[in-house]
């Protein structure tokens, strides 16, 4: 690898300071220049757009002159008026030549064409141009016929109103290089309407090439950019005409080259002039840095002694000091350092590093010795609940307390965060026992933080060697086990059981392998039959996730679930089972079966903004209606973050997703929440449905949900059906929708058709 020298480097970047200033300034000023140039073309934009709706004005004035010309002619009125349509056809020839008008049409006053100069237009563009006229007044611009009309319309009166008469101007190639020639502008006229192709008026070639940039105000024609001003010429019921006017930016732009080349001119002469001036400053800044350098290299190899030589009194000199003062500094810092690697800032307690050194010893001295694994189960409320710092303070008066349930022989050190570990040198595990104790009673005291009486929720973990372990690690990962097992029970104090490590691995290694399932294809979703109870007929189901493990087979959604929340999986779940729900659905419409599904999607998927954006791109790639998906969510989930999840709601309703609230009544749920929430269906909770009967204290409960959320617009299912009576009972109350296992259980996709195309019979039939 080539070096460069320090004199070369400062010579370099007193080069490149110039380069980039002049750089800096002559884009500058290019994009000042470019600014004047757009300023100015809008500017005529606001001009020519002026002109163009004086020149349109002009034509329609000149055409209602000239139809009210024809219109006063008594003879055209009595031709009219006795129905010779010889001398109609050719009074609206004569006078349709005479104005140069691209069409003269007559009719008579039910709307129905009695006349035309050109072929007559389709019955629909016929009640089309009628419709317009009488809305929006005397005269419109709407395209038929292959071109775009300016339509003028006047009543023939003999003396009461017995006909309208139409007259047409054509906006062509002609009109519009008339403004062309008034503006210097480029002028496109593009008129669209249903079921007719696009009609394209332009003083511009090849108008097909014209691409838009977004909504910039820019278009592109093939390779020039243009700037241009839109207009709504005329517009209705499958119908629109608009213009775009056009000021060429490449051509605005030829009147600053010789600026340009008079700013390259003056940056090259700066530039030699930096160059000269560069290299003698780099040469006297080199000489007194390689003295410095030569010092560091000292330093780094531990010669703090040797003084620097460098007597200057300009910024280098104070460097020199400096350094100097630095040498004196670094063997404390160096101590400072090594105490710091073995023990905790915030406490002074040995940290894990030190802990496990302890625990070594005494285990190579082959010494009995007990630890108490200590973690606060309730530490992230009490760090809540405190100001600034106050969990810092609740960890050191701990931390204090700790020591006092110590002996002389024994030691505390905190692992990290809420979780310490005691090492009681030469006691076993009944004697730990004892001092767990003792420690617990310590802890469960209230601490004073900020006039705040704080309570601890402490867990012990006890593991002692030889009896649970050989190695400082086995040992100290055997503890917390106990630990985490100790916040189950009541005593929050655990010894290691024999076993718990297997559990743990299992854990451990779903923990790994649940982030990677999705992409090794090890996830499955079945489909569980909804019933609609009035129409049997529709297909509803909800999707479930089951995971496939290559080690332990079908894995519960019990055990990995939960793990997922705890982990920051669940998003990533969600995801394949939102894209894959929806890719079944597709391939299901594809067959012909329409499937309404029902997806759970988490609490963390509820504060993520950009969820409604994501599903529509999966809905729109699959070309699956919003219609066929609906979201099921749970009540506590919506409560974690309510301004969020309600706009995620709303966004993902917008989409036209249906929301559904889970487990209903075991939550937070409340009328005045769900008047809230976008949600068009409720689930009651299993638990309520299971033993349903009429006599049960749950009926009341049921009937009455169902009769609210009727009252509030809102669907209702029940899951957990198992049994006949309780169907009933939800047929008798209208419940729109069951499921559960008397309905059908979970089924893979291929029984889930199957199931679709069963005949109509149990248990529809016991409800109808």
């Amino acid at each position: 690898m080539v070096r460069t020298s320090f004199q070369a480097r400062i010579a370099i970047v007193l080069i490149l300071l110039p380069l980039v200033v002049i750089g800096a300034l002559y884009f500058a000023v290019q994009a000042a220049t470019n600014a004047s140039i757009r300023t100015q073309a809008r500017e005529q934009l606001e001009v020519g757009t002026s002109v163009f709706g004086q020149l349109l004005d002009t034509h329609a004035r000149q055409l209602r002159d000239a139809v009210q010309v024809l219109t006063s002619d008594f003879g055209f009125r009595e031709a009219v008026a006795s129905g010779d349509e010889a001398t109609i056809r050719s009074a609206l020839f004569n006078h349709g030549a005479r104005i140069n008008a691209g069409v003269v049409m007559m009719f008579d006053m039910d709307g129905k064409l009695t006349a035309s100069t050109s072929a007559p237009p389709s019955v629909a563009q016929t009640e089309q141009i009628n419709r317009q006229l009488n809305r929006q007044g005397q005269s419109i611009l709407m395209p038929f016929d292959g071109q775009i009309y300016l339509l003028v319309q006047a009543t023939i009166n003999a003396p009461l109103p017995i006909a309208r008469l139409v007259t047409g101007f054509a906006i062509d190639d002609r009109f519009a290089h008339e403004l062309n020639q008034l503006t210097h502008l480029e002028l496109s006229i593009i008129g669209s309407m249903d079921g007719q192709p696009d009609v394209f008026v332009s003083t511009l070639q090849d108008l097909h090439k014209i691409t838009f940039d977004g909504d910039s105000g820019e278009v592109m024609h093939g390779d020039e950019p243009f700037l241009v001003q839109r207009l709504v010429l005329g517009s209705g019921d499958g119908f629109r005409v608009q213009a775009l006017l056009q000021r060429s930016l490449e051509q605005a732009r030829g009147s600053v080259v010789a600026l340009n080349k008079q700013i390259l001119l003056i940056a090259v002469a700066a530039l030699v002039a930096s160059l000269m001036g560069a290299l003698l400053l780099a040469r006297s800044l080199s000489r007194p840095i390689r003295h410095l350098a030569g010092a560091a290299e000292r330093v780094g190899q531990g010669d703090y002694e040797v003084p620097l030589a460098l007597d200057r009194g300009d910024e280098l000199g104070s460097l020199a000091k400096a350094f100097q003062s630095m040498q004196q500094g670094i063997a404390e810092r160096e101590r400072q350092l090594a105490h710091n690697a073995l023990h905790d800032p915030m406490t002074g307690l040995p940290n894990r590093n030190l802990a496990l050194e302890r625990l070594s010893s005494a285990i190579m001295a082959d010494r009995h010795i007990a630890l108490l694994y200590v973690g606060i189960g309730n530490f992230r409320t009490v760090t809540e609940s405190c100001e600034a710092g106050g969990g810092d303070r609740v960890m050191q008066q701990l931390a204090n307390r700790l020591q006092m349930a110590l002996r002389p022989s024994d030691s505390l050190a905190r692992l990290h965060g809420d979780e310490f570990v005691l090492l009681l040198d030469g006691a076993d595990v009944d004697s730990a026992v004892a001092t767990a104790d003792r420690v617990q009673q310590l802890s469960m005291k209230p601490f004073r933080i900020d006039n705040v009486d704080i309570a601890l929720d402490c867990h012990i973990g006890i593991a002692g060697y030889p009896s649970d372990g050989v190695t400082p690690e086995e040992l100290l990962r055997r503890a917390g086990i106990a630990m985490q097992d100790a916040g189950q029970l009541p005593g929050r104090i655990q010894v290691y059981e024999s076993g718990r490590d297997a559990v743990q691995q299992r854990q451990v290694q779903l923990i790994r392998d649940l982030r990677h399932a999705a992409q090794r294809e090890e996830l499955l979703l079945h489909y569980q039959p909804k019933l609609d109870v009035r129409n049997p007929s529709r297909i509803q189901a909800e999707g479930l996730l089951r995971w496939q493990h290559p080690q332990f087979g079908m894995v519960s959604p019990g055990e990995f679930i939960p793990i997922a929340e705890r982990t920051g999986s669940i998003q990533i779940l969600t995801a394949w089972v939102i894209e894959e729900g929806v890719r079944q659905l597709q391939e299901w419409r594809q067959r012909g079966l329409m499937v309404q599904l029902s997806l759970n999607i988490s609490t963390d998927d509820l504060i993520d903004a950009e969820l409604p954006y994501r599903v529509g791109q999966l809905l729109a790639h699959y070309r699956v209606p919003a219609s066929q998906l609906i979201f099921e969510i749970t009540e506590s989930g919506v409560m974690l973050n309510p301004a969020v999840a309600l706009q995620v709601l709303h966004g993902l309703r917008e989409k036209g997703i249906g929301l559904s609230v889970d487990d209903f009544g075991t939550g937070y749920s409340s009328l005045a929440q769900l008047k809230r929430m976008p949600v068009q269906e409720l689930k009651i909770d299993q638990s309520f449905i299971r033993d349903l009967d009429d006599t049960s204290e749950d009926a009341v409960i049921v009937r009455s949900t169902i009769e609210m959320s009727h009252s509030l617009g809102l669907k209702v299912v029940a899951e957990g059906v198992e049994l006949q009576r309780s169907l009933d009972l939800l047929d008798r109350w209208q419940c729109d929708s069951v499921q559960g296992y008397l309905i059908s259980r979970p089924l893979a996709p291929q029984a889930f058709e199957a199931w679709m195309q069963r005949p109509l019979t149990s248990p529809v039939s016991l409800v109808h």
